[in-house]
């Protein structure tokens, strides 16, 4: 297929289109997922890809899948149902798209996508998109569907371009892949590999090239980011910590953060960063997922929740206008309302400003799917209903706590309103301002005057 289809309203009428090659990339879940679905379009790039409007006029469509979220293969399967009819239309124009699934779904399920799904063309897990390029040739020259989701020997991130094209005024940048804790509810381990850490100056070459696309703030990315043991540019082990302050001395960065951690992680070089490094943002995200100790040891988190409050007293310590963020599981296997409540008691204790929590759900291959004392559903919802109001109480109380406020946002996007401008706080909260004369990537001092449902509002210092 060389070309793209036009259609129209009624999507009945379609004209094709020789001239055009188009790739549309849906990306589910994390951070991650997302750069590296940029990524793949900078592969893409060269090979005289463009970005499509959406599925229906595109020449290659990559869903590039998460399986944190429940059901997640099944919803992939939905989403494919519904290319496989585009797929069709296509047919009768006279050519027909790529139909490529990527990411952590395709490492998981690997052949049985297109043993179920003959419309699928290529699938991929995320430690092989580097090799796209190869795998589209690999298809087109036999016509037959490719699978590779093997852990291949070579540092994949070697073979991505060095330059970015242009990008927005915030950027992710992975560092850091996979896990070895091995917690019983989670698949990473199986999906993404053992950790990986970067080395330092590719990290390096990749962040600059970020500023020469338009990046003033980079989010630092890894399943297990604070686990980062990269080779360092003097040829030594680095830490994160002595990553992120070889970062901050690049001309251009404004803003460094980096997600997502865990507590077994925080050391003490982490720690003294965030109280010792200007461009490192005042807002960490540190799951802890359970507050009962029992729930954690059958979690295999490696923490009691005594241990996670002694951190987090730490780093307030270090740095006292810190925001933090967590994750939460509720319904694991055998939670009883007490262990809930320790849950709920541990985030009255912390006070979060922003978190996010689920209800429990299995993933086949995880030991936590096979334990005994499954919670049932409507436990689970009532629960989280629970937790979540909570959590929403802290979130609005921190919001207002910032009215007053003086803070530097990065501005990035337009406002819905004429003359109107998005920003990022230190916390990451997004606030919106009249711009006057300032324009997306300035930073801007502003005085915080009001908070609405999920924002802020303020005013440009004079």
């Amino acid at each position: 297929m060389t070309g793209g289809v036009k259609w129209s309203r009624s999507h009945r009428l379609y004209q094709w289109n020789e001239s055009v090659k188009k790739v549309h990339i849906k990306s589910y879940g994390c951070q991650m997922n997302i750069y590296d679905s940029q990524r793949m379009g900078d592969l893409l790039g060269p090979l005289g890809y463009e970005v499509a409007s959406g599925p229906e006029d595109a020449d290659l469509i990559i869903l590039n899948t998460c399986h944190i979220r429940e059901k997640a293969a099944e919803k992939v399967y939905s989403e494919l149902g519904k290319l496989r009819h585009l797929k069709e239309r296509h047919a009768r124009a006279g050519g027909t798209p790529v139909i490529a699934v990527a990411g952590c779904v395709a490492q998981a399920e690997g052949e049985e996508i297109v043993r179920r799904e003959k419309s699928v063309d290529l699938v991929f897990g995320p430690q092989a998109y580097h090799r796209l390029p190869a795998l589209l040739k690999a298809h087109a020259a036999s016509g037959r569907p490719v699978v590779e989701t093997e852990f291949p020997p070579e540092d994949k991130f070697e073979h991505l371009t060095k330059t970015v094209p242009k990008r927005g005024v915030t950027a992710f940048l992975t560092v850091q892949e996979g896990c070895d804790k091995f917690c019983t509810f989670c698949v990473v381990p199986y999906t993404r590999g053992s950790e990986f850490s970067r080395p330092a100056v590719q990290i390096e070459t990749e962040a600059r090239a970020l500023v020469a696309a338009g990046v003033r703030e980079i989010t630092l990315l890894g399943q297990n980011v604070n686990a980062y043991h990269g080779m360092g540019t003097d040829g030594a082990v680095w830490s994160l910590a002595r990553l992120i302050t070889h970062l901050s001395r690049i001309d251009g960065i404004e803003r460094l953060r980096f997600t997502t951690s865990h507590p077994r992680d925080m050391s003490d070089d982490l720690i003294a960063a965030h109280a010792e490094l200007p461009k490192l943002m005042p807002y960490l995200h540190l799951p802890i997922q359970a507050g009962s100790d029992r729930i954690l040891k059958e979690m295999n988190r490696g923490h009691r929740s005594e241990d996670y409050l002694k951190l987090i007293a730490r780093i307030r310590q270090a740095r006292p206008d810190i925001a933090l963020s967590g994750d939460f599981i509720v319904g694991f296997p055998g939670e009883t309302e007490a262990d809930f409540e320790a849950t709920l008691a541990v985030t009255r204790e912390v006070h979060y400003a922003s978190a996010f929590s689920f209800k429990y759900s299995p993933r086949p291959g995880t030991p936590a799917a096979e334990m005994a004392g499954q919670v049932p559903d409507e436990v689970k919802s009532e629960r989280l209903a629970r937790l979540q109001e909570l959590l929403g109480t802290q979130q609005k109380a921190f919001n207002r706590f910032c009215v007053g406020s003086d803070m530097a946002i990065l501005l990035e996007k337009p406002g819905r309103h004429q003359g109107q401008l998005i920003g990022r706080s230190p916390y990451l909260q997004s606030v919106y301002i009249d711009a006057g004369g300032h324009a997306i990537g300035d930073m801007v001092n502003v005085t915080i005057d009001a908070v609405g449902s999920n924002s802020l509002s303020a005013h440009i210092h004079p």
